[in-house]
């Protein structure tokens, strides 16, 4: 399976990071798509050169291909047992949701395919982003029925440690996050206190260290994703660690950004060199001997090679999974929705229980309405900071992303390019256009 959306380089979490504030691009690197991304200026036009914006379009729709093929024949079968059955429902639910969650977002409006039948789906339209959040919440409140509650081995029938299939947890936290972003606050509170309250399993947030957080199956893990490289850990840590050699414009050639450096409070240990952030000193040159210092994610700390790392030592000897849903989300999530419901006091709660982890003092602002909205997306900022494309979607979804990237689209293209709204949308590609004849263009491309 194609897992290129997913982690490593052309990666969700790294073209939507080049998107926005968080992430420069190395000198030298020159492919279209890249660059693209990185100085806000992708381009569809049919029958152009080296067209960018699409290529997790299609990755995106295979993935939901797979989840209805599963879905159709799992309903049909009669060899399984119930459990396992339903089990196994439950994932694709929760996996289709999750894969349209970043399909509305990224592209607008999308085809809302349910089937593999290719008639059907040749002939879809684009459908509204409320029709597909609408199916994206039918599909997650079945998959919170469904999944268990225990996080299940590859038999389906034993409880492990191994946080890696998602579970009833697990649906309730892409609910609270898909909740929050259609308004429904009461109801992306509700979920994620269910996330919160299970101490069991998760948290309190500020008893987890910030540099045990993205190990294996830690308290802070509600799904990760096992990696499969043989010799490695994950394939976030071999992109975004720049290694003593310096950048590589084939491997590492990202790091961040001074927008986002410059962001953080003083002593926010987030922003420490050695925990989530690190730098490397490499030498540019030697006739004359220039030194450059670059920042560059480090929650992910293990780049290099294992070789106690093999097929059969994969949960033995891995020390770090690549997460996708983390409890520190959910308190945030949280605090938002209780800020729209009036909550103040919860408000205060969660944002201090991130910024408690932090080494911050709890938060002395102001506590109208607007001001406690600033100070959450500015922890989010700090908080989720390269996972997921969070930032390029918080800026969209409050409506800053016009205000900020007006001035770091400048900042990117050294004043050769100027940011347009339309560019907060990815185009869709012009393959995908050609095979289905009722898909319309985002508009500018």
């Amino acid at each position: 399976m194609d897992l290129s959306p997913i982690q490593g380089l052309g990666s969700l979490s790294m073209l939507a990071g080049l998107s926005a504030d968080e992430y420069n691009l190395a000198a030298g690197v020159n492919a279209a798509s890249y660059l693209g991304y990185y100085k806000n200026a992708l381009s569809q036009i049919a029958g152009g050169a080296n067209p960018s914006g699409g290529e997790l379009y299609a990755p995106l729709y295979n993935f939901i291909f797979k989840c209805n093929a599963a879905i159709e024949r799992l309903n049909a079968s009669n060899s399984l047992t119930p459990l396992v059955k339903q089990q196994l429902l439950g994932e694709a639910k929760f996996m289709r949701a999750f894969f349209y969650f970043y399909l509305v977002n990224l592209f607008g409006d999308v085809p809302l395919s349910l089937t593999t039948d290719p008639q059907i789906n040749t002939l879809l339209t684009r459908s509204p982003k409320a029709n597909v959040y609408e199916q994206m919440i039918a599909d997650l409140l079945d998959a919170e029925e469904m999944l268990s509650e225990n996080y299940l081995n590859a038999t389906l029938l034993s409880t492990t440690n191994e946080r890696t299939r998602p579970t009833k947890w697990a649906a309730a936290a892409l609910l609270a996050r898909v909740y929050l972003y259609t308004g429904d606050y009461s109801k992306a509170e509700e979920q994620a206190s269910l996330v919160i309250n299970n101490t069991s399993l998760y948290g309190p947030i500020s008893s987890i260290a910030l540099n045990s957080a993205f190990l294996k199956n830690s308290r802070e893990a509600i799904w990760q994703i096992q990696p499969t490289s043989i010799n490695f850990n994950t394939q976030e840590a071999k992109m975004l660690i720049v290694p003593a050699s310096g950048i590589n414009v084939n491997a590492n050639f990202i790091f961040l950004d001074k927008n986002l450096l410059n962001s953080f409070e003083p002593g926010d240990q987030r922003a420490v060199f050695g925990n989530w952030i690190d730098t490397t000193i490499y030498k540019v040159s030697t006739t004359p001997l220039v030194w450059d210092t670059v920042a560059y994610p480090f929650k992910y700390k293990l780049s290099t090679l294992d070789p106690t790392i093999n097929t059969s030592t994969l949960t033995t000897n891995m020390k770090e999974y690549f997460m996708v849903l983390r409890l520190g989300e959910q308190y945030l999530i949280r605090a938002e929705a209780r800020t729209k419901l009036g909550n103040n006091s919860g408000v205060l709660t969660d944002l201090n229980e991130i910024r408690k982890r932090a080494g911050l003092p709890n938060y002395s602002g102001a506590t109208d309405q607007p001001s406690l909205l600033t100070a959450i997306l500015k922890e989010r900022r700090h908080e989720l900071f390269s996972e997921w494309g969070n930032r390029w979607l918080d800026l969209k979804r409050t409506e800053n992303v016009d205000a900020v990237m007006s001035v770091v689209t400048l900042q990117k293209s050294k004043g050769a390019t100027a940011w347009q709204s339309y560019q907060q949308l990815y185009p869709i590609p012009v393959t995908e256009l050609d095979w289905a004849p009722n898909i319309t263009q985002n508009d500018g491309y």
